[in-house]
Parts: structure tokens; sequence; C-alpha cells
């Protein structure tokens, strides 16, 4: 077996051994089991039955990561991401009133052309037509965006008429464990804990027990039991249609373009960051087999539409793994089938509330916000719009919006100030797809 497990990951070649794999994969799926119990917690928001996506979240990262293994032997790992969930659920399904199933066909739509972009090799222009400094701003306002939702679920902010928004009720026991969660998850992820946010989620939720929901029972509900058969996931898988895009082309279209656009820097910025700190750049920057890694992230895409879930993507925490000495794809193997072992602890995934799930996006959040360091805000025909996506995608609670707002900025600013070759024409033409489809809006509201 070990000489096998050499030559199909080239072991040797990359300086590895099955030991250091294989704890490399435990660790990389310790960093991101969250996404069992997060995952559900969003999309179940849109009405999509939360047993069945605890097997299908588990499925598509199984399977997902299984392919990118065996195409590109990088150890990487991909699941249903996240900032991708939140815009599926809120902005598609709840804010735009599209049913869960035909945005389960946008995200077919979106697989497929992102599989031809991948391969014509129209992809790679297409990233490189966004400012950077816009891509950084987009990573930093969809973190804003989940850690809003994450201090919504918990309670600690909450609606009010008078200011939007405001704190909520301290005096709570549920709402103080939250809090309490995000202040332990900080000091783990702080002090460089292994599976810091899957420790801070099962802290939370054995805490929960004893702790009053301030309604007569205690925050986390005692499971009827600890192990089960993995849920069907017939509720989702194949019930996607095209509903929309058959019917509302203006509408589909900018939820597309929005699927596009975060989905591809999701993966390339994963991409780029975890290879290169696990050395497989060449001297040039360059990552081999890059246009493998793509197929198969597009790919994953197509899979996640018809198993039931949002868009799979290579998740950052792949990283852990890599520090942890993973090289090849038996890290993302041995990931794989945890996540898969993990399916028959279903019942004790749906008793997790929501005071420990909520830590889990807050710090994710910070996660993404930590990006905001890099940027060069000397610029105001840049400060302005990177400011306009920061807090449009949080504040309009919608990626798309926020990604809309600050793209039309840029390329007005440019324009007006002499400057339009500053940037590429592929640019403007995504600046003018946005615009059209706010003027779609006011048109419809006007006529």
């Amino acid at each position: 077996m070990s000489s096998l497990l050499n030559r199909v990951y080239k072991l040797d070649q990359n300086g590895t051994t099955i030991p250091r794999e294989l704890q490399a994969g435990a660790t990389t799926f310790a960093a991101m089991a969250y996404i069992l119990a997060v995952n559900p917690a969003i999309l179940s928001a849109a009405h999509m039955p939360p047993a069945a996506l605890i097997t299908v979240t588990a499925l598509t990262a199984a399977i997902s990561t299984l392919l990118m293994g065996f195409l590109t032997n990088y150890p990487l790992a991909l699941a249903p991401g996240m900032g991708i969930n939140a815009y599926f659920a809120f902005t598609v399904c709840l804010g735009l009133g599209v049913s869960w199933q035909s945005a389960l066909g946008l995200v077919f739509v979106n697989g497929c052309i992102f599989l031809a972009l991948s391969v014509t090799g129209i992809r790679e222009k297409i990233i490189s037509a966004i400012p950077h400094q816009l891509k950084l701003a987009i990573t930093c306002g969809i973190g804003l965006f989940i850690a809003f939702i994450g201090l919504k679920n918990g309670g600690i902010v909450t609606a009010s008429p008078a200011t939007f928004v405001t704190h909520g009720d301290f005096g709570t026991p549920g709402v103080l464990l939250c809090f309490g969660g995000i202040l332990l998850t900080a000091v783990l992820v702080a002090r460089k804990v292994p599976g810091a946010i899957i420790l801070s989620i099962l802290a939370v939720t054995v805490a929960g027990l004893v702790v009053s929901d301030g309604k007569g029972g205690t925050v986390t509900q005692m499971p009827g039991a600890l192990f089960s058969w993995p849920a069907s996931p017939a509720p989702t898988m194949f019930q996607l249609n095209f509903d929309l895009l058959l019917h509302d082309l203006g509408k589909a279209l900018p939820i597309i373009l929005t699927l596009l656009l975060v989905d591809m820097f999701d993966n390339i910025g994963t991409l780029i960051g975890v290879t290169q700190r696990a050395g497989l750049l060449d001297k040039d920057g360059k990552l081999p087999k890059a246009g493998r890694a793509l197929v198969a992230d597009s790919i994953a895409a197509i899979l996640s539409s018809l198993l039931g879930t949002s868009t799979v993507v290579s998740y950052i925490e792949s990283a852990s793994g890599v520090e942890a000495g993973g090289r090849t794809g038996l890290t993302g193997a041995t990931t794989a089938v945890l996540f898969l072992l993990a399916l028959f602890l279903t019942p004790v995934i749906l008793a997790i509330p929501a005071a420990a799930t909520a830590p889990a996006l807050v710090i994710v959040g910070i996660f993404m916000f930590q990006s905001v360091a890099e940027m060069k805000l000397d610029d105001f025909t840049e400060t302005a719009p990177i400011f306009l996506i920061i807090a449009g995608i949080p504040l309009s609670f919608s990626i798309a919006e926020g990604i809309g707002l600050g793209l039309i900025a840029y390329a007005v600013l440019k324009l007006a100030t002499g400057r339009a070759r500053d940037t590429s024409p592929l640019t403007y033409i995504l600046a003018l797809i946005f615009s059209l489809h706010l003027l779609r809006e006011m048109f419809a509201r006007l006529f």
C-alpha cells in the first residue's frame, strides 16, 4: 500500500511521507470542519432542509477535494464557499425572492461558464481586468458581510426602527455565550491552536447544554443520538431548475456575473496563497498545472449545483495542512475521507446552536478583512471605489450591489480624470453590465 501511495502521489519526489500527509490532512479537516455546521445554518435560511444540507456539504467537499488531488496532486481542500453561500441565501433567495431551486440553476450555469472560461484561458483575463485594489476590497467587504451575519445570528446586533441596527440584549445568556465564543475563538486563533474554530464550536455547544435560552430551555438541545446513518441528500439533489433564466434574463445575468466574480476571486486567491506557501510555484512565480486546478474547481461548482448547495471553492484553511507538512494530493484525500466519516455524526451537527456557529462566521470574516493591510489608499480614484465596495456589501446586505457600486465608481472616476488607460477595457464592460442592472431596476419602478 505504501509503495502504491508513493507512486500515485509522488511522495518521495515532493519530499514528504505518508504519516506527514495523513497528519496534514487531519489538520486541514480540523480547520475547516466548521463548514459542516455553518453551511447548513446559512442555506437553511433560504428554506433548504438542514439535514440534507449536512450530507450534501460533506459529499461535495469530499468529491471536489479528491478531484483536485487527482488532477493536480496539490494539497488543496474544497467545500461550499463562505461568502458565496451568504450571497446565495440572503441576497439571491431572501433579498431577490428567487427560489433556492432556481438559484441552484444559476449556480449550474455559473459552473458551466466557469469551466468554459477556464478551458479557453479567458478566466485569467477577466481576473486580470479587475484592479488588484478592488479585488482586495471585495474580499474585505465580504468579510464584513459574513461577520455581520454572524453578529446578527448570535443576537449581538439586532434590528432597530430608529437606528436600523443596535446592540442585542446582553442580559440574555445565549447572547453572552455567543460573545464568549467569539473571544474564545479569537484567543485560540491568536495562539495558533490547530482547529481553533471547530474547537470553539464544540466548546460553546457543550456550554450551551447548561446555559438557559431564556425560554425555559437551554441554548443547546441534547441530540437524540450521537451517531446515525447520513441523512438522504434527495431533498436537494437534482432539484435545480432554470425558471429564472428562462423567464427573467435581466434579473438572472447580474446574479450569474456576481457568482462568477466572487468564485474567481476566492479560488485564484486561495490557489496562489496556499501553493506559494507550499513552495509549489516556479521561479517566475507561476503555478504549474494551474489550468488543471481551474478545471477542477469549475467541475466542483457544477457538482455543487447538482447535489444541492452553493458554489464549492478552494479553502484557505488548506494552508493549515501545508503548515503541518502537506505537499501532495494525499493530504486532500485524507481530508476527504474525514468529511465522509463525519456524516455519521449528523445528529450532533444538527444540535449545534447558532450561538456556536455565529462566532465562526465572525472569525472567518476577520480573516477575510485582513486583506485591508495590503491596500494603498493614496489615490482617491481608487480609494472611493474601495470604500463603496467595503461599505456597500454589508450595508446593502448584498455582495452584488457592493461590487457594482465600486466598479461603476471606479470606471467613472478614471474616465472623468482622464485616466481611462489605467485599467483594462474589460473593466469598463463589467461596470457597464452593473450599470444596466441598476438602470433596469430604476425603469422597472418608473414604468
